[in-house]
């Protein structure tokens, strides 16, 4: 899904990415900054029961969760004994309400986590445990009227960035790899919620998630351009998204996390082989949802959420430590954490 700001109002279900930055300040004073908002904001010392669940969403509900509801609305998580409470996340994203315990799990992206767990003063305890979609789905979407073809065909043309320096290097990279002229690429602040309103007004080119914006400009007849970054550079299939769980909470509830694994696997089992009625689900704890696209959308994903892997969920070490060792060799990362921040450990 494309990466999107959402308020601060939560939804609760209760079961059974032109601008140069320094890199390492703008880390520091980043995740300062979220500490500071944790601490005065959301109250770092909550405390919840043993078995009850808090999971924070990325963004709004959509297909990358799917297998999430579908887990709550069988009743998979009631029979693990565990209590699942299900939340929109701050402005901010899902890392700092699970680094300061008021949640246990949460959706996120390796390439956010990165400078989140590679701080050398105040990494965020968090530990991805599971890849969502096994492959990286994500890309650069353009108007077929655009002629952006190629990543070299971004020279020249309106990119829309989410002013992060992992978003910037990675369009450097791939344009000048390209043969392309990155300076002349015009990297415009967007937060857009509609990738296609921002196509059709300022922006020529904005980076998209394939099975929501692609497959909305399908539903809505648009013709597109769409460039795989995973397909352009194998260190950029890296995971995104990914569920992350507070590393402190893991080591003193690895039974309870184990629970909680068995039944959200359960949940993306169900939706790889049951698409629609998996649809079904999703749209029935978000019918705001267009329904055309959540069906099309997890058609889609069906097939991609396990992929190759061995069993859904499971991370590919040297992929994972691939991309974490450009970030670094870019000097987006303070240490070079490589195969760091993640454990297959609680996978069914």
């Amino acid at each position: 899904m494309e990466k999107r700001k959402v308020n601060r109002e939560q939804l609760t279900v209760n079961s059974e990415q032109g601008t140069e930055y320094n890199g390492n300040n703008w880390k520091r004073i980043f995740l300062s900054l979220l500490f500071l908002i944790c601490y005065l904001v959301l109250g770092c010392n909550k405390t919840t029961a043993p078995n009850h669940i808090r999971v924070v969403l990325d963004w709004t509900p959509n297909t990358n969760h799917t297998g999430l509801y579908v887990a709550l609305d069988n009743g998979w998580f009631a029979e693990e004994g565990l209590t699942v409470e299900i939340i929109q996340p701050p402005e901010d994203g899902a890392l700092v309400l699970l680094a300061s315990g008021n949640a246990q799990f949460g959706f996120d992206f390796q390439e956010w986590m990165g400078p989140a767990i590679a701080n050398d003063r105040d990494a965020l305890p968090v530990t991805a445990v599971a890849a969502i979609i096994s492959h990286n789905t994500s890309g650069i979407m353009s108007l077929r009227e655009s002629g952006i073809q190629r990543p070299a065909d971004l020279a020249g043309k309106r990119f829309g960035s989410w002013e992060m320096p992992v978003v910037t290097e990675i369009i450097r990279d791939i344009v000048e790899n390209d043969g392309g002229d990155f300076n002349s690429v015009i990297m415009l602040p967007n937060w857009a919620t509609d990738a296609l309103s921002a196509l059709q007004t300022d922006l020529d080119a904005i980076w998209v998630y394939y099975a929501w914006d692609v497959i909305a400009a399908v539903v809505n007849g648009i013709e597109i351009n769409f460039l795989d970054l995973g397909s352009i550079d194998s260190r950029f299939d890296f995971y995104t998204p990914v569920l992350v769980a507070n590393t402190n909470w893991l080591s003193s509830n690895g039974e309870t996390a184990r629970k909680f694994m068995q039944a959200v696997s359960r949940g993306y089992t169900f939706a790889i082989e049951n698409p629609f009625a998996a649809g079904e689900i999703l749209l029935k704890y978000a019918p705001e949802l267009d329904r055309e696209l959540v069906m099309q959308s997890q058609f889609v994903l069906a097939p991609r959420y396990q992929d190759n892997a061995p069993r859904w969920g499971e991370i590919d070490p040297e992929r994972w430590g691939n991309f974490y060792r450009w970030m670094y060799e870019q000097g987006l990362l303070e240490v070079n954490i490589g195969e760091g921040g993640f454990t297959n450990e609680y996978l069914p």
